[in-house]
């Protein structure tokens, strides 16, 4: 479970989001909003990104601000639109989140290769095609024994079977336990994913759908 405690999100006089008191139970969630209203935002605080009043507690107790380290390690997060320096492979970012995530060599392998990353592991970020860099932030995301995996609109440059293959990952992953929350723009049928419960941010604020 993902419990908010007084959840305030504020850059500099402006407040971006305010969510006082709400439970997000395990499974798989997918959050709505148009464009702008606080998703990414959202997404990038629970990752411990960025900073923000109030808390974000695990499971009752795992505290985003007291357990810091202990509660990154069990949030993952891949970005909707993924930069990294140009000049670093995805070999060296597949091994150092890995190492950061505790994810064993034979894990970082399985995701390299699930998701084709092995194709152009060796060659540098700025070679890549918007593709190829939404599938390294994609596995990166699946790296170590998250509890909790966020994905910022993962089907953007997706192709018909990396978007099937992702949806068999979370499935697999779902069924071990790990719990997700999905935001995205593209319909996602109930048939290639099973979604739990669905959430809007919207007016500041996150509520159920």
């Amino acid at each position: 479970m993902l419990t908010f405690h007084n959840f305030i999100k504020n850059y500099g006089s402006f407040n971006a989001l305010n969510i006082h008191d709400l439970n997000i139970p395990d499974g798989a969630h997918w959050i709505k909003g148009e464009n702008g209203s606080g998703k990414t935002t959202l997404f990038k605080s629970l990752a411990g990104l960025l900073p923000f009043e109030g808390d974000v507690i695990l499971n009752n107790n795992i505290s985003a601000k007291r357990n810091p380290v202990h509660y990154r390690r069990l949030v993952n997060y891949s970005e909707a639109e993924p930069i990294y320096p140009t000049f670093v492979t995805a070999k060296d970012l597949i091994r150092f989140v890995g190492k950061a995530k505790g994810a064993s060599r034979t894990q970082q392998d399985e995701i390299t290769e699930l998701f084709q990353i092995n194709l152009y592991a060796d060659k540098p970020c700025q070679t890549y095609s918007s593709g190829m860099l939404k599938k390294l932030s994609l596995g990166l995301s699946f790296l170590g024994s998250p509890q909790w995996i966020i994905l910022d609109e993962p089907l953007i440059t997706l192709d018909g079977h990396a978007r099937q293959l992702l949806f068999q990952k979370i499935h697999n992953e779902v069924t071990r336990g790990v719990n997700f929350l999905i935001s995205s723009h593209q319909l996602i049928e109930h048939t290639e994913l099973k979604i739990d419960q669905t959430y809007s941010v919207e007016n500041k604020t996150l509520t159920r759908y």
